[in-house]
């Protein structure tokens, strides 16, 4: 029998629908980026049951390698089923009952998210604000404690908006002083710049895969200290039909999601294994082989690798005649900001990047939209033939466009940079 399903525009004939067949791209935005040909083959490998064996084992060998990611030995360091968004939500819907006081520090559209996500979670939320392409000073943000005396900072430390990566070394003590906790978003950092965890006295690290993990968005590791872990479980419930008798029954005060109960996924995770959720089985596999990959190259040969690469692609773009945007004292690793010529037309420069390259950059958000072109440098394109063929294309596609660019020189330095 022949089925029809009508769009807003087409009737289609779901019969006659061909299998996904995607064109090669070379994915140089800020995610994501193509995913390492040996995750995609880990996700090829056979389902096994949420209470196999086996798939605990993955698991704990997933918390394992990220604590050397994240560079911690918090025990409760794992994963979110979602994408990178799902962890941070999970951590302040968590950690933020309503009218709790919370600190945001806003500098980029991903501060702007943190804010919107404490605000949904009923939090009492004050904001300190930077300009776009600026970074916070610990004694500012630390003046702003003082004042808001709150329970959690909520921090981003590589935010793709604006290319920008917010120092957070000694912040976490300054948290400390006053009784706050101190949450970090390193989706698009993590792997790529360096995170000391323990060091730095972050409570709450989260990230996504889809970045410079190099692998797909859908899965989103966390690490969480004892501190945190501490404030989560004074509002922790088990859900009826799980737990046994006498343990801790819901109350008022609960955690206000059930998906995103972060004391409820570390019984997931735990030795228990608490049911909460069916473990996506084929994203997991996913994640320990993107992890695995990290660990193999070890984790400051990561970071020092996307350095190389993000110092190489600068290197083109101001070779060739372009500007840089933001304070590069302060930009991450794996995100390079690109001011866009007077008169250039973003869209059809990147559009033709596309069709006749099958290369991708993006532009921003907010106040930088159509302002600057952002280039990530990220996971497995973290090399040195993406970076060149990336710098080239773009050369050639300004050149035709009339723009007076040196693609020649532009190649030449960052051959530069890989010689020294």
């Amino acid at each position: 029998m022949t089925t029809a399903a009508t769009t807003a525009t087409e009737t289609i004939d779901t019969s006659k629908i061909k299998p996904v067949n995607p064109p090669h791209r070379l994915l140089m935005a800020p995610g994501p980026v193509n995913v390492d040909p040996r995750v995609l083959t880990a996700m090829s490998k056979p389902t096994v049951g949420q209470f196999d064996p086996y798939m605990f084992k993955v698991m704990g060998e997933v918390q394992a390698m990220f604590r050397t990611i994240f560079k911690t030995s918090n025990k409760q360091t794992m994963v979110v089923d979602g994408t990178s968004r799902s962890a941070i939500e999970a951590a302040l819907v968590s950690v933020l009952a309503p009218g709790d006081p919370v600190l945001v520090c806003v500098a980029g559209r991903f501060g702007m998210l943190l804010k919107e996500i404490a605000e949904r979670a009923g939090a009492d939320v004050h904001v300190i604000e930077r300009p776009w392409g600026e970074v916070f000073t610990l004694a500012e943000i630390e003046e702003a404690i003082k004042s808001v005396r709150p329970k959690l900072v909520a921090t981003v430390q590589g935010d793709t908006s604006t290319t920008m990566c917010q120092p957070l070394e000694g912040l976490g003590d300054i948290c400390h002083r006053y009784g706050a906790l101190l949450y970090t978003d390193a989706t698009a950092s993590l792997v790529g710049n360096d995170m000391q965890a323990d060091a730095w006295g972050l409570d709450i690290v989260t990230t996504g895969m889809q970045k410079c993990l190099g692998g797909p968005s859908g899965s989103a590791p966390i690490t969480v200290s004892d501190r945190a872990v501490e404030v989560i479980n004074e509002r922790r419930s088990i859900e009826a039909g799980v737990a046994n008798a006498g343990e801790i029954a819901p109350d008022a005060d609960r955690i206000h999601s059930n998906y995103f109960d972060m004391a409820q996924i570390f019984d997931y995770w735990g030795p228990r294994h608490l049911n909460h959720h069916t473990e996506a089985t084929h994203a997991l596999y996913a994640v320990h082989e993107a992890a695995r990959i990290v660990c193999e190259e070890g984790i400051d040969n990561a970071i020092a690798r996307h350095a190389l690469n993000g110092r190489a692609m600068s290197a083109a773009i101001e070779g060739m005649g372009l500007k840089l945007y933001g304070d590069q004292s302060h930009r991450m690793n794996d995100v390079v900001g690109v001011i866009i010529p007077d008169g250039v037309d973003d869209a059809a420069i990147r559009a033709q990047l596309l069709n006749d390259f099958s290369v991708e950059i993006a532009s921003s958000f907010g106040p930088l939209k159509g302002t600057i072109w952002r280039i990530g440098v990220m996971g497995v394109n973290a090399r040195k033939d993406a970076v060149l063929t990336c710098a080239a294309a773009l050369g050639n596609v300004l050149e035709r466009n009339g723009v007076k660019v040196s693609t020649d020189k532009g190649i030449e330095a960052a051959l530069e940079v890989y010689g020294e």
